[in-house]
Parts: C-alpha cells; structure tokens; sequence
C-alpha cells in the first residue's frame, strides 16, 4: 500500500556554478575530477554514479514511470561543477593522479590541461592525526581557530573567483587516528573554545566540517573519522539548516575474519596502529547493527570478528580483501563463506563522490539542514539522530533514499508490498 503526498517539497532551482570542495586531493578525489570531466567531454560513461545513471520508479508497476533521477529532481549539471581542494602537497591534480597510478596514462594525457589547472590550497595537517604521512604544502596558524578563519577564507576566495551560486564539500582526505567524542565536542560553545584553544580533540577534519557548517555548505564525511559526527558540529548544522552526511552495510555467525592488502596513501596511512583503529571500529560496529545480537543472541551473541589491513606498496590502489565468515545452520551444523573481492578503491569511490556533491546540493536547496540519513546508501557508518541505530540493509537504504526523492516531488511512496495488483 502506497501513502500519498501532495505537492512535494519546494527546491530552489539548481541555477548556476557549483563549487565542489575537495579536503584532500589524492587518489580518490583526483580519480573523480578527472572523470568528471573525461564525461563533460564525452569521452566517458558516468558508470557507478546512481544521480547519472539510476532510475527511480513512480506509482504503479502497470504505468511504466520510470525516470532517470536526474530529470526528477533538478539536480547540478556536471558542466557547472567546479573544483577546489586542499592537499599536504602542492601537486596539481594531473601531478597527484599520475603518483597515484589509478588511471591510465592514456586517460591522464587527454585530460591533463584541465587537470593541470586543478590546484589545491594548503591544507589544515598535523602528523599527530596522520602519523604516516609529513605534510610539505600545510597551513601555519596561532590556532586552531586561526586555520578555520583560514579555510573559511579560501572557500570566499574561491566562490568569488569563480562566480559560484552554491557549494559543497566531500572530505577525500586520509584516515585520522582513532578519537572518541569528548567534553569539547559536546557543544558548539565548548568547540568554538577549543578552536581557541588548539584543544588536541579536534582534528583537522573537523576543522574543516566546522568552517563548511558555518557558511552553510553541505558536508559529506567519506571517510570513518568523527569529523561532522558530534554534538558540537550538529548542532551547528541545525543551527545553520546546513546538510550533513556520512562515515565514508538468519543464519547464525560464529566468526568473521577478514584481511586487505592496499597500496596507495590510504594503505600507507592506515599502516599506522591509531588511524587504523579508526577503521577497525568502523567496521566492526557495523555487524553489531547489522545482526542485532541483543534480539539474536544464540545466533550472533558471541562472534569472533578480526579485521586486518596490511600496507602492501606493489598493490598500488588495487586493493584485495579475502574474508572467511563461519556460520552454522540447522542442528548447528558448521558453514563457510569464502570471498576474495579485488577492486580498485578509487575506481569504487570516485563516483560516491559525485552522487554525494549533487545530492548534498539538493538537499541544500530544498531546505533539508542536520543529519541526511536517506544518503545512508553510500556509507559504511552512517549518521543517525542521538540515540537511533544506523539501518545497514542495503535494500532499505535504497528504498530510503528513493522514497525521498518521490517526497521530495510530491509522488506517491513506494513500500513495494505490491498487493494493490491482488486485491
């Protein structure tokens, strides 16, 4: 059974540039500019992008409506994107895509006179956070408070050059160490403090999603760090009706141990014990939502999940997971399941990027502030209010994200009961 809305949600219409704000421009963010525009010239296909390429159903499977996404909501067009970062070296961005050897140079050559006018701004760096890489092209501040005002100053600049109507920002930077929400994340008075105090809790990303929260720019985490996940910082978003988003998903289970070998600057970096700790909890907290062991506990009360990430540099950004996942079935009869899944990471998480940018700008212009959790489908820990379990099924966040865009343009939800044919 279908629940009706009527009228939808007014959306400013999506008139102008877009400025997409690249913290960290290395692997990933290179692999998406260069794409961008390797379609902008058509001499590629937005394949992985669900804002490019997905449809999205309306009303009854007997009316065959069907739209592309992009012609259900106005949406950014990617000719009116433009880039602007920060990067721990001052590579162009045809520079950094070459030392990351994630495309071919065939692709890098065609594309090089854009890329080469991709330059990133110093970035807000402390090795104490990223103990694997020694940043060379960095902010130099009194406080934490001054590289904010910084950051806040690079992004003015940049949409005053550019003549930009809106921005957004993904975070694409490396994996921070592992840092638990403390007293100075608690509220945006005690943070604002801690700016002025250089308070050791507050990491360069948050430096960033402060200063993006503050001038109403959309911000989506791709990576596992608190970042925009605290008190403090969403309580700005609500305060400034600013999106956010992110933390780049009835056997029973007695054990999951699962290794990676990577090979790029992400692997270098979570070589390091305190960053890997950060993804270590990202993916471990995962399967607690998942499996629901307090409502399963003789199905999932005691597992055994080990994860290892080894920094391997010949795998470049081919990344190789091998997982073995122990379960046991009827009379506890032992099971596996064996996975040796190969990608490449960029490859995976370039277009992410874009669907993010495009629908965090959406959200933006429809008045949607705070916590985007119908953007949960393309994140491994997603944001939830205080006190509310993330959904990890993969087809409901899909479902979720879809039954939004319907809202938002005033079409009839879909539960996909499909009894109304029967009736």
């Amino acid at each position: 059974m279908s629940t009706s809305r009527d009228g939808g949600r007014p959306i400013a219409p999506a008139e102008g540039k877009l400025g997409v704000l690249l913290p960290g421009m290395g692997a990933v963010a290179t692999t998406f500019i260069a794409g961008v525009e390797a379609i902008r010239k058509g001499l590629s296909r937005p394949i992985g992008s669900l804002t490019q390429m997905g449809t999205v159903r309306l009303g009854k499977r007997t009316e065959n409506r069907a739209p592309r996404i992009a012609d259900l909501v106005p949406l950014a067009r990617l000719d009116d994107i433009v880039f602007g970062g920060w990067d721990i070296y001052a590579d162009n961005a045809y520079e950094a895509a070459h030392k990351a050897g994630v495309l071919h140079g065939e692709h890098l050559q065609t594309l090089r006179a854009f890329l080469e006018t991709v330059k990133p701004w110093p970035a807000v760096f402390d090795p104490v956070y990223v103990k694997k890489l020694h940043g060379e092209h960095v902010k130099k501040g009194k406080s934490k408070r001054d590289l904010a005002d910084q950051v806040i100053g690079d992004i003015q600049d940049f949409k005053k050059k550019n003549g930009l109507g809106r921005m957004v920002m993904v975070w694409c930077g490396s994996t921070e160490v592992y840092r638990q929400a403390s007293e100075v994340h608690s509220t945006i008075a005690k943070f604002e403090r801690g700016l002025d105090e250089s308070d050791p809790e507050i990491l360069p990303s948050m430096v960033y999603a402060y200063a993006a929260i503050k001038l109403g720019i959309p911000y989506a985490n791709g990576a596992p760090n608190l970042s925009a996940d605290i008190p403090a910082l969403m309580e700005l978003a609500r305060k400034t009706g600013t999106p956010i988003s992110g933390k780049a998903r009835l056997l029973g289970l007695q054990g999951w141990y699962s290794t990676n070998i990577l090979g790029n600057r992400d692997g270098e970096v979570l070589d390091d014990p305190e960053s890997f700790k950060t993804k270590e909890v990202s993916k471990l907290g995962v399967l607690e939502h998942i499996l629901q062991p307090k409502l399963y506990p003789d199905l999932y009360g005691d597992i055994h999940h080990v994860v290892r990430i080894n920094y391997y540099p010949p795998r470049g950004d081919n990344k190789e997971g091998w997982d073995n996942i122990d379960i046991f079935g009827w009379m506890g009869y032992p099971m596996q399941i064996k996975v040796d899944f190969l990608c490449r990471d960029s490859i995976l998480a370039a277009p992410i990027v874009l669907d993010l940018a495009l629908f965090s700008d959406l959200a933006g212009r429809a008045g949607m502030g705070g916590i985007q959790e119908w953007l949960s489908f393309y994140f491994k820990s997603p944001m939830t209010a205080a006190g509310l379990y993330p959904e990890h099924d993969l087809f409901i966040q899909l479902m979720k994200l879809k039954n939004t865009l319907r809202h938002l343009k005033g079409e009839e939800l879909i539960t996909h009961l499909g009894l109304e044919y029967y009736d």
